[in-house]
């Protein structure tokens, strides 16, 4: 386990965009179909897919494992909104991003649920974000899906590598992420923004 914190290397994230994104590229984030992930980035269209089995078992494990103490407040206090694969629209442009998991602070997102007339997305940056790496989306993950988070004030980041096991914890520090922690294997960790529950790592990998 890490214990020295170290700066991630990053350079300072890009400034608020005044620009839209073009009508084409919504037209064709609207077509993009539901087997496959789409993310507009900086005004690019992104389409990854589906994600493979390491990822989408480490991805509703660690969800579980979260939202028991976190979500519910079983074993934990509570006090969270964790959502699977939430939709982010961020930015003017905006910014359209799917993590992997999201979590805010209750009072940040009081009606996270809404009714028949809520949007399918949420606009409000959330407190923590978690991405599962993927060969597929690791550098859009670690390079501009960061710099979009950090532009946005989101806390606290989480990169798991569910093939090499690793978990690796960010922490906002004025414009550049800081890497506070990390682990692996069968490690167990209090991670922020959640140290309140002791995270055994090797739930998150078992089959």
């Amino acid at each position: 386990m890490l214990k020295s914190p170290r700066m991630a290397p990053s350079r300072p994230p890009d400034p608020p965009s005044t620009e839209r994104n073009a009508p084409s590229v919504e037209a064709a984030f609207q077509a993009v179909p539901p087997e496959v992930v789409a993310e507009i980035l900086n005004g690019e269209l992104h389409v990854s897919p589906r994600p493979a089995r390491p990822h989408a078992n480490a991805t509703i494990r660690l969800s579980t494992l979260l939202s028991m103490p976190f979500l519910f407040g079983t074993g934990g206090p509570g006090g969270w909104v964790i959502l699977f694969e939430p939709e982010l629209h961020l930015g003017p442009r905006p910014d359209k991003l799917v993590p992997d998991i999201a979590g805010w602070r209750r009072e940040r997102l009081p009606g996270a649920i809404g009714g028949d007339d809520a949007p399918a997305h949420y606009d409000l940056a959330p407190d923590w974000v978690c991405e599962v790496l993927s060969k597929s989306t690791r550098r859009i993950d670690k390079i501009q899906k960061m710099r979009i988070y950090a532009r946005e004030g989101v806390r606290n980041v989480w990169h798991v590598d569910p093939v090499a096991q690793t978990l690796e914890i960010f922490r906002l520090e004025g414009n550049h992420w800081l890497l506070v922690d990390s682990a692996a294997g069968d490690e167990r960790v209090r991670a922020e923004p959640f140290e309140a529950f002791e995270l055994d790592l090797a739930l998150i990998w078992a089959e």
